[in-house]
């Protein structure tokens, strides 16, 4: 095995460090605590996990939480209601619907009645906009963090050729500006890309977000890329016992590994950098409501 291994999982520690330090600050120095609100419709349980892990890691940093846990029958007009409640709490500054919602509720319509400047996940229209035109705005989580384990191991991501495989709102969109702010030339690739290996093989940095077990094989990575792997699948794990299943990503890591020259493992790669850059968000969005200077460092190292 050649590449070095990205280990999101410290990663996101260090983040968390940050975050904890400025919300410390803001509260000596303000008398301002961020405070993140999380609504869960339904019993899905991945995103009980989900919803669980970013309560307890907001309170670790010294923010506010407040979880909002709905029954599956919720109507949307209730849910619209709670947002709009959410929306004008002077003690939420951050405001984030865990998806997928129940299919009677309309996800955009939700997102969109959030406010903007409390939309810590991005996905807002308006901050996808504004990330489209290169201004401030709430950049969506799993992204950000992709490119801080990006720019952690290139120390120049300009003129890098970029894939990213997938062309959802939530990752491979928003991925693909970011690294165009970086000013990388990038290519978004998807199901309907004629010759996708060959098209990956041209990257010097390739995302996969495309929600495939292993699907990116060894000899669709150019020797010494970057590659940064946002898949998150379950797949069955036999030789673990009869019913067990194991986590995997969009590559195949093992043999992937012996070609890149850096890639992040699943789990502990991109996954914990999701809830890292969820708290920074927060606390970007908490010194903007309040007109205070968002802190430089939340996502140095």
């Amino acid at each position: 095995m050649g590449a070095q291994i990205i280990d999101g999982k410290a990663r996101a520690a260090r983040i968390r460090e940050n975050v904890a330090e400025a919300v410390a600050r803001l509260g000596t120095g303000h008398g301002l605590t961020p405070g993140l609100a999380v609504v869960l419709v339904g019993e899905d349980p991945a995103s009980q996990v989900y919803v669980r892990n970013k309560a307890r890691q907001t309170v670790e940093v010294g923010m506010r939480s407040f979880e909002h846990r709905l029954p599956a029958e919720t109507d949307e007009a209730e849910l619209l209601d709670l947002v709009a409640r959410l929306n004008a709490d002077p003690a939420v500054h951050g405001i984030l619907v865990q998806l997928p919602l129940p299919p009677h509720i309309d996800a955009t319509r939700v997102i969109d009645a959030i406010n903007p400047d409390k939309d810590v996940d991005g996905f807002h229209v308006v901050n996808a906009g504004r990330l489209m035109v290169g201004l401030d705005g709430m950049v969506p989580c799993t992204p950000l963090g992709c490119l801080v384990l990006i720019r952690d191991v290139m120390s120049d991501i300009s003129g890098a050729e970029a894939v990213v495989v997938g062309r959802s709102n939530i990752v491979g969109k928003p991925m693909g500006q970011l690294l165009l702010r970086e000013n990388a030339t990038v290519t978004i690739a998807h199901s309907r890309t004629r010759d996708l290996p060959d098209v990956c093989r041209r990257a010097d940095i390739l995302v996969a977000a495309v929600g495939r077990p292993e699907m990116i094989r060894s000899d669709w990575i150019k020797p010494g890329a970057v590659v940064i792997d946002v898949g998150i699948n379950r797949v069955p794990a036999p030789e673990r016992g009869a019913g067990k299943s194991r986590l995997v990503g969009d590559v195949a890591f093992a043999e992937a590994a012996e070609v890149a020259g850096a890639i992040t493992p699943v789990p502990g790669g991109v996954g914990p950098m999701t809830i890292a850059c969820l708290l920074a968000n927060t606390v970007t969005a908490a010194c903007r409501l309040h007109g205070l200077p968002v802190p430089p460092d939340l996502l140095s190292s």
